[in-house]
């Protein structure tokens, strides 16, 4: 008689990546079972995966994890958007006291034996001292003081005490780079929607990107394979953000930072985009990653480039139009008076 397959709970499986993720692995012959957990149900078909309602914030997770004898945990609902979690202060708890009580069911479950958990490289930061590219060994030059960055650092914290604490737990995190793909909603995908892209004036960031299906296949091969450890995942190449704008065919403007950040405040209000002080580090900076690891010792290759992921990405991009002109129009006559002036003398050139 065959061995039992393996008992999976997945985190964050409203969310369309969480979702598809946990459809994709039901399908995997090594897998029985597949239990889904989030606080409000899923849109979407989720095939053979059962929803569990439940906030992994309350204390009741665990008993999800004992009564269905999990095996495998996989921790997707870190959140990035304050906007999609109801305010700053949600979305770090959901973040951060959601993480703890997830780690502190895994402690105290005999069952649980490797836990995954999707991070980013949004950990390293950006700056001006930034190396060329980040090692997994490497810590962000700036320690992050609020936001995103700050849930992700501290998350990741909490993974290895769980780590030290569970030593017969095999633990994986997963650090990605921009994920990006023609599903995807994310603050760097709704920046590149936008009509008219803001840039900052004498800087060129570097980026790295991977495809939202090469997500999904790192978190199953993290899952199937059990290789514990830390590993930068993203596609191979740097893509310069004014050569994204350019193969976008968008309007681009240049202004300082200072003009950047008050068109963020604007997009951040309208609910058009969010544009936190980390996304315009990111913008400013951008980040590089190094990922021999992923390679020699996670033993995974993307499929899609970074420059691949971008033009796969771009590919359901309806063209602006004249969307464009009345955008930068509408962008000039609510910013300050100072940041205004900016973009009149940054002007605006075609990408």
């Amino acid at each position: 008689m065959a061995a039992p397959g393996r008992i999976v709970l997945v985190t964050g499986v409203s969310r369309d990546l969480g979702r598809r993720f946990a459809r994709a692995v039901a399908s995997d012959p090594s897998v029985a079972r597949v239990i889904g957990v989030d606080v409000v149900p899923p849109r979407g078909d989720i095939g053979d995966v059962s929803f569990v309602r439940a906030d992994i914030r309350n204390p009741v997770i665990a008993k999800v994890i004992a009564k269905e004898d999990v095996d495998t945990v996989v921790h997707m609902s870190v959140i990035s958007t304050p906007g999609s979690a109801g305010g700053r202060n949600t979305m770090k708890e959901l973040n951060v006291i959601g993480t703890m009580q997830l780690l502190a069911a895994c402690q105290k479950a005999p069952s649980v034996q490797r836990l995954v958990v999707k991070s980013t490289t949004t950990v390293y930061g950006a700056s001006n001292r930034d190396p060329a590219m980040f090692r997994e060994d490497m810590g962000p030059r700036r320690s992050p003081r609020a936001g995103y960055a700050k849930d992700v650092a501290e998350i990741e914290g909490y993974v290895r005490g769980f780590a030290r604490r569970r030593s017969d737990v095999r633990v994986t995190t997963l650090r990605a780079a921009n994920v990006i793909g023609p599903h995807i909603v994310s603050p760097i995908t709704s920046y590149f929607r936008l009509p008219v892209i803001p840039t900052v004036l004498g800087y060129d960031a570097r980026l790295q990107f991977l495809h939202e299906n090469d997500m999904l296949r790192a978190l199953q091969h993290a899952v199937v394979q059990d290789i514990p450890g830390t590993f930068n995942i993203a596609g191979d190449g740097i893509l310069m953000l004014s050569q994204a704008v350019r193969r976008l065919q968008r309007t681009s403007v240049r202004m300082p930072g200072f003009a950047v950040g008050s068109v963020g405040s604007v997009l951040r209000s309208a609910r058009v985009a969010d544009f936190s002080p980390e996304q315009l580090g990111f913008l400013t900076y951008g980040r590089g990653v190094d990922t021999t690891r992923m390679r020699e010792m996670f033993g995974f290759e993307p499929e899609f480039t970074t420059a691949e992921a971008f033009a796969d990405f771009a590919t359901l991009l309806p063209p602006t139009g004249g969307r464009a002109d009345r955008a930068l129009a509408e962008l000039q006559r609510r910013l300050p008076s100072s940041a205004a002036t900016a973009v009149l003398s940054a002007g605006a050139e075609r990408g």
